[in-house]
């Protein structure tokens, strides 16, 4: 009985341990979500402007076949999906959710016909998708927890070049958009080509507006004309688009593994209090085995 005591107690101690890990790591995931709120809170708004400007430039412009990011492909066989993760765990199902959805999206794609090209950003799906026979043509990893307006410029630079050598003839990005720390939704867009881009988000008054409204709105003249402005935007709405679902990843994966260690140590204070209540029980079956022991042995002497 006493060595089921003691295994109880360091099972005890193990938990304990444990316990104390997670708890700072929900402090230390707490700490990097603040951060990263502010960030995409300063973001949003310029990256909606961002989208209403390309969307009105290419609504003025219409075709315009000379510039080869703006020409829609007459056939797409290829698509380029983005899966945007992080590069480490202990997040729930921050990773895995967005895995999913880019591999329920290549599956569907290829009962249309199309084939898949998967591009990584984060270790996490760059690996989970290699494991699932899904290789991507490129990972961008190292700077998940943090990432740089210069990290979200080489994953564009890469998409757009893949675009116009016709690589691919879609490019469509898949990541966890941050609502709170209870609550992130994957989110799926199409970047390229921008005939078929996702430019506004839900809740954007200006994809609630009716047609009479559009139709007082004020005349855009365009300064130089809609072709060069385009030349300029495009690449940048690609950018921010990127820069923005990089930063909407981070805070999603900071909240989701603030919550998971949270309910990792709730977890492990219930386990502690089951484990204690046991060793409690072990330890008063062995104080009755001795009482009763002790009770035999007098009645033996007194006989």
């Amino acid at each position: 009985m006493a060595s089921s005591q003691r295994d109880v107690r360091n099972r005890i101690n193990a938990v304990k341990n444990i316990q104390k890990i997670t708890r700072a790591m929900e402090m230390v995931a707490a700490a990097r979500l603040r951060r990263a709120e502010q960030r995409i809170e300063a973001l949003r708004p310029y990256a909606d402007a961002i989208r209403r400007m390309t969307r009105q430039a290419a609504s003025a412009a219409g075709d315009v076949p000379r510039l080869p990011i703006l020409s829609e492909h007459p056939q797409v066989q290829t698509v380029g999906l983005l899966v945007v993760g992080g590069d480490r765990g202990l997040a729930g199902a921050f990773n895995s959710n967005a895995i999913r959805a880019g591999v329920a999206a290549a599956r569907e794609h290829s009962g249309e016909g199309h084939k898949a090209a998967f591009f990584a950003s984060g270790r996490r799906p760059a690996s989970s998708l290699a494991f699932r026979g899904y290789e991507p043509v490129q990972s961008f990893t190292g700077f998940t927890d943090r990432p740089s307006y210069a990290d979200a410029r080489s994953i564009a630079e890469r998409l757009m070049a893949a675009y116009v050598d016709d690589e691919v003839d879609q490019v469509e990005i898949f990541y966890n958009h941050y609502f709170s720390p209870l609550s992130q939704q994957v989110t799926r867009e199409t970047l390229l080509p921008l005939q078929r881009a996702t430019l506004l988000d839900e809740g954007d008054d200006e994809a609630e507006e009716t047609d009479e409204q559009r139709s007082k709105r004020a005349l855009v003249d365009y300064e130089p004309d809609p072709e060069q402005i385009l030349r300029r935007l495009v690449p940048d709405y690609v950018e921010i688009s990127i820069y923005r679902a990089l930063l909407e990843s981070t805070a999603s994966e900071h909240g989701a593994r603030m919550t998971a260690m949270r309910n990792a140590s709730d977890n492990a204070r219930t386990l502690i209090e089951d484990l204690t209540l046991e060793m409690n029980r072990a330890r008063q079956a062995e104080i009755t085995q001795e009482i009763m022991e002790v009770v035999a042995g007098a009645e033996g002497l007194a006989g």
